[in-house]
């Protein structure tokens, strides 16, 4: 059964690569302006206009531009938090500000921020979270890009009692009916996506 249910996900993920690797240059802009907009707009609402701490990710490459709602976030007073893979696949934290530059990690092929690293206490702290996904069902169950980084932190949280708003980032056509992602044990389904067309409480969200 675990392997079958792998396989679905594999599926669906490369499925959604593929799709993301056809978007053109144009798209990705507006998309990421897109986002900005609606994120710093939800961010807004969680804190009652107040500054507060963001926990964001780099989405890069084909993935939904991440960068110009960082930069809106930290524009409208909020601190932004960025993630920093560690070993045994649990997650530090870096402030991010304009004047951040990046590297390549030691544990994944992503970008992370240089800087002071902070464990998961600082982003237990955190207002909200913006996390990285590849599809999201109606049903809150989601597709990450298969490191199990955010289950374990979302575990983390959950173990510790802490229940912070928290939206996935996707493009619109990888939200997809309830029921169509698998769901594990160790999964943790989301509340909530943000899409270009904009912030969706999901109805079978946690």
């Amino acid at each position: 059964m675990l392997q079958e249910t792998n396989t679905v996900k594999d599926d669906i993920r490369a499925a959604h690569r593929r799709r993301r690797a056809s978007l053109l240059p144009e798209q990705l802009e507006a998309a990421g302006v897109a986002l900005a907009v609606h994120g710093e707009a939800w961010a807004g609402t969680v804190t009652g206009r107040s500054p507060g701490t963001a926990c964001v990710y780099l989405g890069v490459g084909q993935e939904p531009p991440t960068l110009p709602l960082i930069a809106a976030l930290h524009r409208g007073g909020h601190k932004v938090l960025l993630p920093v893979c560690e070993p045994g696949r649990e997650l530090g934290w870096v402030f991010w500000t304009p004047d951040t530059r990046f590297e390549r990690s030691k544990y994944a092929p992503i970008l992370e921020p240089a800087g002071e690293r902070h464990g998961p206490e600082t982003a237990g702290g955190a207002a909200m979270l913006f996390i990285p996904a590849t599809a999201v069902d109606l049903a809150g169950n989601r597709i990450g890009q298969g490191g199990g980084y955010y289950d374990k932190f979302l575990g983390h949280l959950a173990t510790a009692g802490k229940e912070i708003p928290l939206a996935a980032v996707i493009y619109d056509d990888e939200l997809l009916p309830a029921g169509r992602i698998p769901a594990e044990e160790f999964d943790r389904p989301v509340p909530a996506v943000l899409m270009p067309s904009g912030y969706r409480k999901l109805p079978g969200g946690a």
